[in-house]
């Protein structure tokens, strides 16, 4: 299978960034696409709504169908996923790409931040997927892919910013322990992490703005690597971390600079990766 063409994806936090990248890579196929996000109105600060979504993923050849959901609600996403389901008749992929970040150390942190980040990031995984589960188990090719990253117990990762370590490793812990609870049932579950910055709204605003955004990829490169994880065959490919650029190469993509910001500029590594022994990346 190389192609999503008639398949129904449910992804979170789908109104911009990676989850929209992944949702107009997928709609270039002839996808269904449910989009689950809590922005209706325009944010000057975090452009894009579930209607604008819709209407991108509608130009670029598939079909949309524009949810409003808080995925720490349980009534609205078990709500979202039957909705998803009664309009294109059944779902066959559940991105878990919803998420929320704060850097602060733990003598800094609110507690009413460290209980969103809890709460969007690992519950909500854990969540959708509960609901989303009995849909999958009738699908040809199931797959959850969660925007995770591998679990590294390097210190460096837990000593400045604990919270969100914590909220984003609750999200891999769903991919390592549902990859196993649901491999007799045939469904993929994978995390996929990128390599460098991605340039998002969370960068933007709270990663260094422009200079920073100078030194990310497009989202269009976690796009491609998650189209190709959920084009494999469900079970074969489960309980991987997949890592972008990796997932490319591996598929014979080799040149990847067309997915940078600002070309030839050194490029920054994502949280949770530990540095490598080898030239700067560009």
């Amino acid at each position: 299978m190389s192609t999503l063409a008639g398949k129904t994806l449910v992804i979170t936090g789908a109104s911009r960034g990676i989850g929209l990248a992944i949702a107009l890579r997928a709609a270039e196929d002839g996808a269904n696409i449910a989009i689950l996000a809590k922005t209706v109105e325009a944010n000057p600060k975090l452009p894009g709504t579930i209607h604008t979504a819709a209407k991108e993923i509608e130009e670029r050849g598939g079909k949309a169908l524009a949810v409003k959901c808080d995925v720490r609600n349980e009534e609205e996403v078990a709500a979202a996923m039957k909705a998803a389901a009664e309009r294109f008749g059944g779902i066959d992929v559940l991105v878990n790409n919803a998420s929320a970040i704060n850097l602060s150390p733990t003598l800094d942190i609110d507690m009413k931040r460290y209980d969103l980040m809890s709460q969007v990031n690992g519950r909500a995984t854990f969540m959708c997927a509960k609901y989303a589960v009995p849909y999958l188990k009738a699908a040809s090719n199931p797959h959850i892919l969660n925007l995770s990253p591998p679990l590294n117990l390097n210190p460096r990762w837990f000593a400045n910013n604990l919270a969100y370590t914590m909220a984003k490793y609750g999200m891999s812990m769903c991919t390592l322990g549902m990859s196993a609870e649901f491999k007799k049932d045939g469904i993929a579950v994978n995390s996929l992490w990128p390599e460098t910055g991605i340039a998002t709204a969370a960068v933007m605003n709270l990663l260094g703005g422009e200079v920073a955004i100078q030194k990310c990829r497009k989202p269009e490169i976690v796009a491609d690597a998650a189209h190709w994880i959920l084009t494999q065959k469900s079970t074969e490919v489960t309980g991987k971390f997949f890592i972008d650029s990796e997932v490319l190469n591996n598929a014979g993509v080799n040149d990847l600079a067309h997915y940078s910001c600002q070309p030839g500029s050194e490029l920054m590594r994502d949280f949770f990766l530990d540095p490598v022994k080898q030239e700067a990346l560009k």
